[in-house]
């Protein structure tokens, strides 16, 4: 691999990715004077924070009362039990204080008339432990997650942290179970850079795009977790993905669940308001995975609107129109974009579209990864952070508005803890060239690589056979014909061919990289989704309808070589942080 000119630097902390998460972590490490390198595949501003729309959770109770403890339940209920108690404790704790720095970087939220951060309800968010709805969910318009993102980056430049855009990342370096950095191309000119650090975080989002219909990005390919498979080490809880109930039909474009917290509502070829028979108390406003589910049901049945009755319709040109102009105006642009409707007088079509996965790379609420056996010791130098991440704060099911509190309170935790692990400026230590070769050596043979399939085609039989096989309902039947069909597209690579072999925006080896970062993710996300049993949150077997907290109140872990996987468990942890709260028992999940 001598071809390749390899560029070396040292810093005291590295965050891959600048979303949301990776920003905020890198604003709080350059806070605490460590040499901070923030590396990401896209400009910062253009990460796929930018997408997050209705709002950011906290019990700060500008709009009525609130209480962390009542957003601590409301977590812990969406997360159908699977999330860990400790984790949501300090997530829920920290919020408030997250999203008041926010607002002192100088995030532009929605305000009331008497000057304070604009609240609106969301799906599953209630008072008082469940008995009403609250008003928990901060927002700047229908554009919160461009505001926050642009917010950071502007904080992160002021701190001095120092980025590296448009680089792709290929692997970890990894020494003796520890992380020391990792290495990357750098699409503007070709050149190899390896970054060695003492402590690396990882925050390069969700693999959305392992299926054919996602409000993702094109970008959002999970890069850190197949990096994670690579380095040896297991994924989490990857049956669980979100399907967002309200994707423009035909297009997938998001429609916040903002549109029904403002008072939107969802209806069926007959005009009913069908949300009612399925939660009769928090109706389009319960949690995402029942009300994909219901609406699912009403499709499969045959209440769905259009040629085909396969989608079903959003109502909001009810709304006074001072609302839809200043709390829903990209709403209203997308739907006129995207669908070729005017929302004050036409309701937008929409369908169950892959949103967000609640499963990653396993981490402790400090943002620590967790070792290669599933137990609670840590990797030296490795954190993990955002929708990269599973904390696991959500479980089986996220909680619309708790992603983007989840990216600063865990990022911030992120940097809290690399600042007490790391003294800035201390020397690194040798590290041999072994690491770098294997990983140059896969790079080589993608980038040369001459046979008859494209990555294209790959990847759309990939996304094809995720959608079809693992989707919103799931049976032993489908999940094992995706089982096996996921394995026919990875043997695929052996003869997958790139036509360009340059090094400078070679987009065509960024896509086959990323290609193989997502094959790996779709084998362990429907292998894991084989083997769990029972149905819970996201997670929806019709042959197994019921939960089984005997069985599996227990997390998923995968690790995956190539196309041969291991699938382990390990404990949801039922004890909270602190005395503050009490432990939440499993119970009937209703809305």
């Amino acid at each position: 691999m001598s071809s390749y000119k390899i560029i070396d630097h040292e810093y005291d902390a590295i965050v891959l990715g600048a979303g949301g998460s990776g920003l905020r972590a890198a604003v709080g490490l350059s806070e605490a004077g460590l040499k901070t390198a923030c590396i990401s595949k896209v400009f910062p501003t253009r990460s796929h924070t930018s997408a997050a729309q209705g709002g950011i959770s906290a019990a700060l109770g500008n709009m009525g009362e609130d209480d962390w403890r009542w957003h601590m339940y409301d977590t812990v209920k969406g997360a159908d039990w699977l999330g860990d108690q400790d984790s949501i404790e300090y997530l829920c704790k920290e919020a408030p204080k997250a999203v008041i720095e926010l607002e002192k970087y100088g995030v532009p939220f929605s305000r009331t008339d008497d000057g304070k951060i604009y609240q609106r309800p969301f799906g599953g968010m209630t008072k008082n432990y469940g008995n009403g709805i609250v008003q928990r969910t901060c927002a700047a318009a229908d554009r919160t997650g461009h505001a926050i993102l642009h917010t950071l980056y502007g904080q992160a430049l002021k701190h001095d942290t120092e980025f590296f855009i448009e680089y792709f990342a290929l692997d970890l370096l990894m020494k003796d179970g520890a992380c020391k950095g990792l290495i990357a191309w750098n699409l503007n000119d070709g050149t190899i850079h390896r970054f060695r650090a003492h402590n690396t975080i990882i925050a390069t989002g969700g693999y959305g795009k392992v299926y054919y219909s996602a409000t993702s990005a094109h970008t959002c390919t999970g890069d850190g977790n197949a990096m994670v498979l690579r380095a040896g080490l297991p994924l989490q809880d990857m049956e669980f993905v979100q399907f967002h109930p309200t994707g423009i039909y035909g297009h997938g474009t998001l429609i916040s669940e903002g549109v029904r917290g403002e008072g939107g509502y969802l209806v069926n070829s007959k005009g009913e308001r069908f949300m009612e028979r399925y939660a009769p108390k928090a109706k389009d406003l319960a949690s995402r995975d029942v009300v994909s589910r219901s609406m699912s049901i009403e499709i499969n049945e045959g209440r769905g609107v259009g040629k085909n009755q396969d989608h079903v319709h959003l109502h909001l040109s009810h709304l006074n129109k001072s609302v839809i102009e200043n709390r829903l105006p990209g709403i209203t642009e997308a739907a006129r974009l995207f669908a070729d409707v005017d929302v004050t007088k036409e309701p937008i079509p929409v369908v169950p579209t892959v949103h967000y996965n609640m499963g990653g790379i396993p981490t402790n609420y400090k943002a620590e990864v967790l070792t290669i056996n599933g137990s609670e010791k840590t990797v030296p130098g490795l954190m993990a952070i955002g929708e990269a991440a599973c904390v696991s704060v959500h479980g089986a099911n996220r909680l619309g508005s708790n992603s983007l509190i989840d990216l600063v309170v865990f990022g911030r935790a992120a940097a809290k803890r690399t600042a007490e692990l790391v003294k800035p400026g201390t020397p690194h230590e040798s590290i041999g060239e072994s690491e770098t070769q294997k990983c140059l050596e896969r790079f080589d043979k993608l980038r040369n690589a001459n046979g008859d399939n494209t990555t294209a085609e790959l990847r759309l039989e990939m996304q094809k056979t995720m959608q079809s096989k693992c989707a919103v309902f799931r049976t032993d039947k489908t999940l094992k014909e995706g089982v096996d069909e996921i394995r026919k597209t990875y043997d695929g690579m052996s003869s997958i061919s790139v036509k360009d072999k340059s090094l400078i925006f070679n987009t065509d080896l960024v896509e086959t990289l990323e290609f193989d970062n997502l094959i790996r993710q779709a084998i362990t996300t429907v292998d894991s989704a084989y083997h769990r049993k029972e149905s819970r949150g996201a997670h929806a077997r019709e042959d197994f309808p019921k939960r089984d907290d005997k069985k599996f109140m227990q997390h998923t872990l995968s690790w995956c070589n190539g196309k041969n996987t291991k699938i382990g468990y390990r404990p949801v942890h039922k004890n909270t942080l602190t005395n503050d709260v009490q432990y939440f028992p499993p119970q009937e999940r209703v809305y």
